[in-house]
């Protein structure tokens, strides 16, 4: 399975807890280079610029069939639905989408200027909202620029534009946040009859403006942390969302089909400045015998995966000739592209954790008994599960997966 990400960006503005690669639109973005009478909007250039990769990455694969594309960001609503709606176009044209999961992330304080109509009849069926919280005092303490109520516009346009797969994300352990303010927060999605939510406990970032003053957020401490994830998942339980990754609850069948990609350890290909790509053994060996121009893939060993990534830099990805800027990614010394560590890794942030048929099929071999051992080792302080089908975190493991990870594979 390949999935392709498209990274966006551009932002309307940058949040205090946001590290992820993006530049205000009315900032950073009007460099000499990119400003100017004779210059078009930066957007353009974007675009145009992704549709030459596209082009460049379906031709060195040979067309292949692609499961899902997803638009993060970021703000990939800025582009507006023309702008997406040729992107899609676009990769439609280079890969065989049919089928995909296609989705586009959206910030509803910039919402309102889609056409949902238009964005679904350009190939867009899913969509991940930036939500957070349905409390005031934490979105404005978060620095989102939106509304509760612009929030439920956006979700009720969409659902009128025919959208039918939804999914809002939700802050946990944000300074202040009660049981209260949480549980509203989770009945604010139900009730709006989205089918997907992601819950993610806030991190602070390292260069982030919130690592800044972090000791003046009034943060939680571990224990408060704990509490919040495992009410949250108590109660997207109850309402009818289940738990199939660390911070994704569905209904059922409504999973993501893009990031259950990423944690199955599939293919995928990014394209942006900051995205970052994953080719397992055979797509190399695809790559490789079209005679991919790209350094990183030159030298690679038969058989041998990679991750490369593209710099977090707008304008020298504007500027450069595909595939010139891309970079392959240090290995880790106990852990190797692809590898039986990795997918283990990968897996186990997944309800159903290591499946010992699925892992047979892939490296043809069972499960190693030394990780069966080891987990075993948690399973009376309730930590995992553990069967002759293979094993998994529960929810409080999951409170200490990267660890427990680390323990059992090490």
């Amino acid at each position: 399975m390949l999935g392709i990400y498209i990274h966006v960006p551009f932002c309307d503005g940058k949040c205090p807890y946001c590290d992820f690669y993006s530049l205000p639109l009315a900032g950073e973005l009007k460099e000499p280079m990119l400003a100017g009478p004779d210059t078009q909007d930066v957007r353009l250039d974007y675009i145009n610029q992704i549709c030459v990769h596209l082009a460049q990455w379906g031709k060195v694969l040979g067309n292949p069939k692609a499961s899902t594309l997803y638009f993060g960001g970021g703000t990939p609503g800025l582009l507006g639905a023309a702008g997406l709606s040729r992107l899609v176009q676009a990769a439609k044209e280079n890969f065989d989408l049919a089928g995909a999961e296609i989705t586009a992330e959206l910030n509803p304080a910039s919402a309102g200027a889609i056409d949902f109509d238009k964005l679904r009849w350009g190939g867009v069926n899913r969509l991940s909202i930036g939500l957070q919280s349905a409390d005031p005092t934490e979105l404005r303490l978060l620095g989102r620029r939106h509304t509760v109520l612009q929030a439920e516009q956006t979700v009720r346009r969409a659902q009128a534009a025919g959208f039918d797969n939804i999914s809002l994300d939700l802050m946990l352990a944000i300074p202040g946040q009660t049981d209260e303010s949480l549980a509203r927060s989770v009945d604010f999605c139900a009730r709006l009859d989205v089918q997907h939510i992601s819950a993610y406990l806030l991190k602070i970032e390292e260069g982030t403006p919130f690592a800044a003053c972090q000791n003046g957020l009034g943060l939680p401490d571990d224990d408060g942390q704990a509490r919040r994830y495992l009410l949250a998942c108590r109660l997207l339980e109850q309402a009818g969302y289940g738990q199939y990754e660390i911070s994704n609850f569905s209904k059922p069948h409504r999973e993501s089909r893009h990031n259950l990609n990423y944690w199955n350890m599939g293919d995928y290909l990014g394209l942006g400045p900051g995205a970052h790509s994953f080719f397992g053994q055979s797509l190399v060996c695809c790559a490789q015998k079209a005679g991919m121009p790209l350094a990183i893939g030159a030298k690679l060993p038969a058989g041998r995966a990679i991750r490369f990534y593209c710099p977090p830099d707008l304008a020298a990805f504007l500027g450069s000739a595909w595939p010139a800027e891309l970079i392959e990614e240090e290995e880790d010394g106990e852990i190797s592209p692809g590898s039986p560590q990795e997918y283990a890794m990968l897996r186990l942030r997944l309800a159903s954790g290591l499946i010992e048929e699925e892992y047979r099929r892939r490296f043809g071999t069972p499960i190693p008994e030394k990780w069966q051992k080891a987990a075993r080792r948690y399973e009376p302080h309730g930590l995992t599960r553990c069967s002759q089908q293979g094993f998994c975190f529960t929810k409080e493991g999951f409170l200490v997966s990267n660890r427990l990870t680390a323990e059992i594979l090490f």
